[in-house]
C-alpha cells in the first residue's frame, strides 16, 4: 500500500466523511456529536463548543477538498450554530456545553476560543463568508480575556463569574498558534502570524528549555513548570500529566507549517528535535503504534493508544519527509499508517476508533463524543499530507 499518495489519502478523507455526513446535522441545529461504532447516536442533545467548531472546520476544508456543496453546506450549518446558540448575545460569551441547545457549562476556556477561530478561518477559506471581521473579533476576545503580555501567552480559563483560573497550560496555547496560522492563511494578516510565530517560539523554546527540550503540558500562573498537577491522573482528558508523545509531533507540525510562511532554521532544528524524541521514546516496538504519555525519566505513564496521536505523528512525519528528505521519515509515516490501517480504521462501519489499549484491544464501543473525537484530527492530518503533495512532496 502506498500511504503518501493523493488517491489513497483523497478517497480515505472520503470514507471517513462518510461515516458522518448522512447522521452529523441535528435539524434542531448544529451537530450530533456522540456515536457508537456503527454510528447509533447516543446522548443526542448533548454538544459542546471544540466538536461544534471543529466539525465546522472538517467539512469546510472538505468542500475545499472535494469541490463539494454538500459538505459546504454542512459547515454552513454548523457556524450558523455558532453564532446563534454556542455563543450568547446577552453575556458576550460562548457556552462551553449545551443540553438540547441551553448552556450547562458557561466557563469559558481559551482552547475553545482557539476552535472558534479555526472554524471562523476555515469558512473564510471556504468562501462561506467573505470578511476577516469575525476572526479580528475572536482575537480581540482573546487579547481581552486571556493573553498574557508578560509571559507572551494565554490563560486558559475563565470561570461563569469572571474569575481568571490560576491554571497555566501548553495545550490551548498550541492550538491557539494553529488557529493563528490558519487565520493568516484565510486573511493574509500578519497580525496573526506573528502571533503565532511568538507562541511557537515561547512554547517550544523558551517553555521547553525549562523541561528537557520537551514541551510539558502544565505551569504555574508564572509559567513554571508544574510537575505535579494531575499527577495521579495521567489519563485527564484534556490535562493529562507527563510528557504527550501526541503534543511534541503536533508542535513539529505546526512549527513546520510556520516555516512554510517564515522561513527559520530554528523552526526546522525544533521540529526535528521534538519529533524525534517522541518517536523514540513512545514507538511501541512490541504492539506498535505510539502510546500516548511518558514521564520525567522516560517511562511510559500511559501505555493506551490514542488515535490523534498516532494521526499527527503521520502528518508531521510527512511534513519532515518533505522539508529534510531523510529517509527515516518517509519509513516512519509509512510505520505508523500501517498501524492504524491494521488497528484504528474501522474498515466494516467508517471513521476511526477512538483509543485501544496498548495491546490494540478495544475500550469502548463508542467511536466519537463530545469534547473527545470528531476525526477532526484524522481529516486534518489527512489533509495536512494533501496539502504537501500538491506543494511537490512525493515518496520517489
Amino acid at each position: 500500500m502506498n500511504y503518501l499518495n493523493t488517491d489513497f489519502l483523497q478517497q480515505h478523507s472520503k470514507e471517513i466523511l462518510d461515516f458522518y455526513t448522512p447522521r452529523v446535522v441535528d435539524e434542531k441545529g448544529g451537530y450530533f456529536q456522540n456515536y457508537y461504532d456503527d454510528g447509533t447516536l447516543f446522548s443526542e442533545g448533548q454538544k459542546q463548543l471544540v466538536s461544534s467548531t471543529r466539525i465546522i472546520v472538517n467539512y469546510a476544508l472538505a468542500a475545499i477538498r472535494f469541490n463539494n456543496n454538500e459538505y459546504l453546506a454542512i459547515a454552513k450549518h454548523g457556524l450558523d450554530f455558532l453564532e446563534n446558540v454556542h455563543w450568547q448575545a446577552d453575556s458576550q460569551n460562548y457556552a462551553w456545553t449545551l443540553d438540547n441547545n441551553l448552556p450547562t457549562d458557561m466557563t469559558q476556556q481559551a482552547y475553545g476560543y482557539a476552535f472558534v477561530l479555526l472554524a471562523y478561518a476555515a469558512v473564510k477559506k471556504a468562501g462561506i463568508i467573505s470578511s476577516d471581521q469575525k476572526l479580528l473579533d475572536v482575537y480581540e476576545q482573546l487579547e481581552e480575556r486571556f493573553w498574557q503580555k508578560e509571559f507572551g501567552l494565554y490563560a486558559d480559563e475563565i470561570s461563569p463569574d469572571g474569575i481568571l483560573s490560576d491554571y497555566r497550560g501548553q495545550n490551548s496555547n498550541m492550538h491557539l498558534c494553529e488557529a493563528m496560522i490558519a487565520a493568516y492563511e484565510a486573511t493574509n494578516n500578519p497580525l496573526f502570524l506573528e502571533r503565532a510565530k511568538l507562541l511557537a517560539h515561547n512554547v517550544a523554546v523558551r517553555q521547553a528549555s525549562l523541561t528537557d527540550n520537551l514541551v510539558w503540558e502544565h505551569y504555574t500562573t508564572i509559567f513554571a513548570p508544574d510537575w505535579e498537577y494531575n499527577k495521579e491522573d495521567p489519563k485527564n482528558l484534556y490535562r493529562p500529566w507527563g510528557f504527550q508523545p501526541g503534543h511534541q509531533t503536533e508542535w513539529a507540525k505546526l512549527l513546520l507549517i510556520i516555516n512554510r510562511h517564515a522561513p527559520a532554521a530554528w523552526l526546522v532544528e525544533r521540529a526535528v528535535a521534538l519529533f524525534d524524541h517522541a518517536y523514540n521514546v513512545a514507538w511501541d516496538e512490541e504492539f506498535r503504534g505510539l502510546i500516548y504519555g511518558f514521564d520525567p525519566q522516560g517511562k511510559w505513564c500511559d501505555a493506551d493508544k490514542y488515535f490523534w496521536v498516532q494521526a499527527e505523528s503521520f502528518a508531521t512525519a510527512a511534513l519532515l519527509y518533505s522539508e529534510t528528505q531523510v529517509p527515516k521519515y518517509l519509513e516512519q509515516y509509512n510505520a505508523i499508517w500501517q498501524y492504524c490501517d491494521q488497528h484504528f480504521v474501522d474498515h466494516q462501519y467508517g471513521a476511526w476508533f477512538r483509543v485501544l489499549n496498548r495491546d490494540n484491544s478495544k475500550i469502548s464501543n463508542e467511536k466519537s463524543s463530545v469534547g473527545a473525537k470528531c476525526d477532526y484530527h484524522t481529516l486534518g492530518a489527512c489533509f495536512e499530507v494533501l496539502r504537501a503533495i500538491d506543494l511537490g512532496l512525493s515518496n520517489a
